[in-house]
């Protein structure tokens, strides 16, 4: 990479990083030397962040959870420099009583899907900025990184799913205007297909050709982390694969995935 490829002594929090893409920014930026906090409904899944990192139980539907996660960062380090909002929820029970319900019309989902989408995506990551920017604005800097998808600019899988994506998006560009005096950048981070555990069930059936590891979208954050021009990017839409191409790093198989477009996906 053509920037500092080291975040020795910054404070990191990454939610959701229990497997799949919030798995893969956790593992990278505990590598590239950060004091990264990882979140997760249980440790077992974060065992992975132990030795070097700190796991911490949360489930972030509940805002008592959330503000003691904060609650230790603040009081251990008085500083946290990198917010990764990867938690979401939605993507649970995609086939009940035996049907895949994850594609069907609007009018005949469970309502539940849009409630855990918004209660465990949109919301937590709303909750989780305001926690981070109470400590970033005090400190005069920091990172917010929203992992968003395609679905906010394209019918992809349902509508509850579009809408949430959405509405991260825009709230992504809204926090980063009321956020740009105090040297704070907030971004969307759009990752392409990724090899996570999911995707891997169905490899068998899927071109994984032009896909990501989930260390790459990490690759991608700590990039933008040690961006000197990163107030440049504040409020924007970001794909992985461009910032890769961008800051001169390739996956972790050495091969460098071809930044997708609103037509590819």
């Amino acid at each position: 990479m053509k920037n500092i490829t080291t975040l020795n002594g910054k404070v990191v929090l990454v939610t959701g990083a229990s497997r799949g893409v919030g798995k893969g920014i956790g593992l990278e930026l505990i590598d590239s030397g950060a004091t990264v906090y990882a979140t997760g409904r249980t440790l077992e899944d974060l065992s992975y962040a132990a030795e070097k990192g700190f796991p911490l139980c949360c489930d972030h539907r509940d805002d008592r959870q959330v503000e003691a996660v904060f609650r230790q960062i603040a009081d251990r380090h008085q500083r946290l420099d990198l917010l990764v909002n990867n938690v979401w929820g939605g993507y649970e029970n995609m086939v009940e009583k035996g049907e895949f319900t994850w594609p069907r019309p609007f009018w005949q989902q469970p309502l539940w899907r849009w409630d855990a989408m918004f209660q465990a995506g949109v919301r937590a990551h709303y909750a989780a900025s305001q926690l981070a920017a109470q400590i970033m604005v005090a400190q005069g800097n920091g990172l917010i990184v929203n992992i968003s998808f395609w679905a906010a600019q394209k019918y992809i899988g349902n509508v509850a799913y579009g809408v949430a994506k959405a509405a991260t998006d825009k709230m992504t560009a809204d926090m980063a205007h009321e956020l740009r005096k105090y040297n704070i950048a907030v971004v969307s981070l759009y990752p392409g297909l990724v090899r996570t555990e999911k995707v891997m069930e169905a490899a068998a059936w899927l071109d994984l050709s032009n896909s990501e590891s989930p260390q790459f979208i990490g690759r991608a954050v700590m990039g933008l982390a040690t961006d000197p021009q990163l107030m440049e990017k504040s409020g924007k839409v970001l794909i992985a694969a461009a910032l890769a191409q961008e800051y001169g790093f390739s996956d972790i198989d050495g091969k460098s995935p071809r930044p997708l477009t609103l037509d590819d996906v």
